[in-house]
């Protein structure tokens, strides 16, 4: 790109944001892209606190950074509108002003897009008391596609869209009110649409906070009539992009599992108020029978399999039953062996899946089938059916897995890490199979984050299968002294150091005093002890 040209757009939705803001703002000031090459339009959308006025002063003093101020709309969607139309970069990057950008992110995510062609490039995002896609950000995807790319799990806004691909389909967030999955509206045409979409893994580049307190402008408990509206909404331009078959399927299936049946199962089920849990299953069930052919819940692992099947059955008192079942699974994993030659830590790893004192475990049909052991009666061996899911080649996804995974303390961002690994299906002593995971994982720390090691590190063993991913700690404390150095290594299984025994003294006062002690000894045969 020719340096002076401006290169990026970044769009900030506003509303009270109190000191979320200050975090934002240092990280926009920290980019090490030239402020010749990019610009900030912050939209306020009517907030009552000092927000406008710290803006403006911001505006004053940094002449890259801009202000609109809106009439109150409640929702983020008009702001971003008004910020896109104000934009002038070729590409807009979407923020929300609890979040923040690491130090590198618009140099490196538009460069990575400018180098592709994309249209919409998409970088590596960390979570910060928000769940975050995981499997999307595994490598580098210079050209991902619907086809064969996780990308239905962004779909949140948080990325960097070309302005001229927003203006050529008239890409824009949905104004009628306080429209819940706005993001999916835009970002699913997006994608349908694309000619290619990037997706960069080796650099975090967005940190996506929950705003103390969740009051941002989005954090309203969800009404599941209006929920689903929008949702449908949603799935009316999938169809309008796509013809019946599996790639439609592919792409139904990520509102299935996300925005139903995660809502219905494990501990989100058992918080919730039973009312909401009958509307919501109400709901999706309208939305399965409806929307939904056949091969969208055929595709899911046995346990979404068999949750998506009881919730259009209407058994909803069996889905609390998963719930509590689901919600007692850990993963148990053992640490056979580690080894630190230079800066590389090589680990060998071993577990399986529990819930409470048994084990998560499958029952052999005499026609060779494995049926996942659920705490439910009367459900269609259709559902339970894991063999697809151990025997299939075709779809890693669905496959039981073990990932290692290295976590950074201070930050909490996750990198997946080489590993090798075999999955057994092992007899128990209750009757039926079990799954044990196996594997071995490499970590070198001067490559690691491409370098970027310094500070502490712990390491997870990921395990799944059926519909269940846990991960377990390692008992391993990792620290590096600074980028790229060798790693130390404790093992935290290993009992500390004792304390030293306090020195002897040896003068001629403590010698007569032992001397007198053993003769004494030797006289009544039994030992004597000082005071």
């Amino acid at each position: 790109m020719t340096a002076g040209v401006l290169r990026v757009s970044v769009v900030v939705p506003t509303y009270n944001p109190g000191e979320c803001l200050d975090r934002l703002v240092a990280s926009l000031l920290r980019q090490s892209l030239p402020t010749s090459e990019f610009e900030v339009i912050f939209v306020d959308d009517g907030s009552t606190d000092a927000t406008p006025a710290r803006l403006d002063a911001l505006a004053a003093a940094h002449p890259h950074f801009h202000v609109l101020h809106a009439e109150h709309s409640g929702w983020p969607s008009r702001p971003r509108n008004l910020g896109v139309a104000r934009a002038k970069g070729e590409y807009v990057q979407f923020v929300d002003d609890d979040d923040w950008l690491a130090d590198e992110a618009l140099a490196r995510l538009s460069g990575y897009a400018a180098e592709n062609g994309a249209d919409i490039a998409i970088g590596r995002i960390a979570g910060h008391g928000r769940s975050v896609p995981r499997e999307l950000f595994r490598v580098n995807r210079p050209d991902a596609r619907l086809v064969d790319a996780p990308l239905m799990a962004s779909l949140t806004c948080h990325k960097m869209f070309r302005r001229a691909f927003l203006s050529q389909h008239e890409l824009r967030f949905p104004e009628e009110g306080r429209k819940r999955l706005e993001d999916h509206h835009l970002v699913t045409r997006a994608y349908l649409l694309s000619r290619r979409t990037c997706v960069l893994a080796d650099y975090t580049c967005y940190h996506h906070s929950r705003r103390p307190g969740g009051d941002n402008l989005t954090a309203v408990r969800m009404e599941p009539e209006d929920y689903f509206r929008s949702l449908r909404e949603v799935l009316d331009i999938v169809e309008a992009h796509t013809e019946p078959g599996p790639l439609r399927d592919r792409l139904h299936q990520r509102w299935l599992r996300i925005e139903m049946l995660r809502r219905l199962r494990g501990s989100r089920l058992r918080n919730a108020p039973r009312d909401w849990v009958d509307q919501v299953a109400a709901e999706a069930r309208r939305t399965i029978r409806e929307r939904f052919a056949p091969g969208v819940a055929a595709g899911l692992p046995a346990l979404e399999r068999t949750i998506a099947g009881l919730v259009e059955r209407g058994r909803v008192e069996d889905l609390f039953h998963i719930a509590e079942w689901e919600t007692g699974v850990e993963a148990k994993v053992r640490l056979k062996t580690y080894e630190l030659t230079g800066h590389t830590l090589d680990v060998t790893v071993s577990g399986r899946l529990r819930s409470g004192d048994r084990p998560v475990s499958y029952d052999r049909t005499p026609d060779g089938r494995e049926l996942l052991d659920l705490p439910v009666e009367e459900v269609p061996a259709d559902l339970l059916d894991c063999s697809d899911e151990l025997l299939a080649a075709t779809d890693e996804l669905r496959r039981p897995r073990l990932d290692v995974v290295a976590r950074r303390v201070v930050d909490g961002d996750e990198f997946y890490l080489p590993v090798s690994f075999d999955v057994d299906r092992v007899p128990h002593r209750w009757g039926g199979l079990r799954l044990m995971w196996r594997g071995r994982a490499s970590i070198d720390f001067r490559t690691l984050d491409g370098g970027r090691t310094q500070g502490d590190w712990i390491l997870k063993a990921r395990l799944t299968g059926s519909g269940c991913e846990v991960d377990a700690t390692l008992p391993l404390a990792v620290s590096c002294a600074a980028d790229g150095a060798r790693p130390v290594v404790l093992d935290t299984r290993q009992p500390p150091p004792r304390p030293a025994p306090p020195p002897v003294r040896t003068g001629p006062w403590q010698r007569l005093k032992r001397a007198v002690r053993r003769r004494l000894s030797r006289g009544t045969g039994r030992s004597v002890r000082s005071s």
